[in-house]
């Protein structure tokens, strides 16, 4: 790679477009349908304002009404609510020494490329623990006594009961689905620490499952599992308690957004160290929004910038406005 830098070898026009469908290929979320991209989201992302609205309709409900000959029918108005979502604006920079290897390759700009796109999609599912942890957490509001938990509907804990009725079994799992009523169906895909991963090996329970064109992966009761340590683990010992959460197809939406005067890739030299050091910058604007949980912005420090990811996860900054059933997110927390 001798007199090779990243600028002879990083086309921004190519190299962008790249990363972005090659972050959403390697991504165990949107492979399995949790995660939904459309170019309606991407538009939101790219929008100046940290928060957008995704206006929807609420369900249709009430009685139908008998035909009688010259009565007239009862008209009924179709209410509408205001999901928003917020976007999250996030960078990267790394050196040519941390590219060095991809650098001396016979095409250094897709091998770079895959490199970020494989840092991006470990970013995003760290992202979206994140805004579980948010959406499923509790707070205390100064004038309260006793402490909120907006989602509390769409948990369930069987970690208080004692002995196997507080560990994991395939007969809890079900009841965690039927939180979600006959919208159950819609459940495909389950993200849990690897430890409960290892428990549930052990016991033979996960399915393997090796696809001709790409990496095996598991499932458990017909859902492809996905694996994350940053899923929560409170306690310690024997009386760990772990939350795994349980997905319905396009429960959260993404966008990839691309504002007016954004730069997502970019090189760089700092000519007075050394020899000189290259570098190359990435940045990202994302929607990652749970459909149905809006974003209200209460606890942001930088609200024109966005919330860090410790904001995503403070429960004070999400609300319900959907349904219960309707948002197809479940936690399920438990001990092994």
């Amino acid at each position: 790679m001798a007199g090779t830098t990243l600028s002879d070898v990083i086309v921004p026009q190519l190299f962008t477009p790249y990363v972005i469908q090659k972050t959403m290929e390697k991504s165990a979320l949107y492979n399995c349908g949790i995660i939904v991209n459309d170019t309606k989201f991407d538009e939101l992302a790219s929008q100046a304002s940290p928060l957008v609205n995704m206006p929807f309709f609420e369900d249709l409900t009430g009685e139908s009404e008998p035909v009688v000959e010259g009565k007239d029918l009862t008209p009924s108005g179709i209410e509408s609510e205001q999901d928003v979502a917020v976007i999250i604006r996030r960078a990267k920079m790394w050196s040519a020494t941390d590219l060095s290897a991809a650098l001396a390759g016979s095409d250094p700009m897709l091998a770079i490329a895959s490199l970020v796109a494989g840092f991006r999609a470990r970013d995003m599912q760290k992202e979206l623990v994140a805004i579980l942890k948010g959406i499923f957490g509790s707070y205390t509001a100064s004038e309260a006594s006793s402490a909120t938990t907006p989602l509390a509907s769409n948990i369930l804990d069987i970690s208080g009961g004692s002995g196997t009725s507080a560990k994991w079994s395939g007969s809890a799992f079900i009841d965690a689905e039927q939180l979600l009523g006959d919208n159950k169906t819609a459940l495909t895909g389950v993200v849990m620490h690897s430890a409960t991963e290892a428990a549930l090996k052990k016991q033979n329970l996960i399915e393997t499952v090796q696809p001709s064109n790409d990496v095996s992966f598991g499932l458990y009761q017909g859902k492809r599992v996905i694996v994350d340590d940053g899923c929560p683990v409170t306690g310690s010992g024997s009386n760990q308690v772990f939350s795994t959460y349980l997905f319905g197809q396009g429960a959260i939406a993404l966008g990839n957004g691309n504002p007016v005067g954004f730069a997502p890739t970019e090189t760089d030299r700092d000519k007075k160290k050394g020899s000189g050091i290259d570098y190359l910058i990435n940045r990202w604007t994302n929607i990652l929004h749970p459909r149905g949980i809006q974003f209200t912005n209460a606890k942001v420090s930088n609200k024109k910038e966005g919330p860090t990811r410790a904001e995503l996860s403070d429960a004070q900054n999400w609300n319900p406005v959907y349904e219960p059933k309707q948002i197809r997110i479940v936690e399920f927390k438990h001990k092994l």
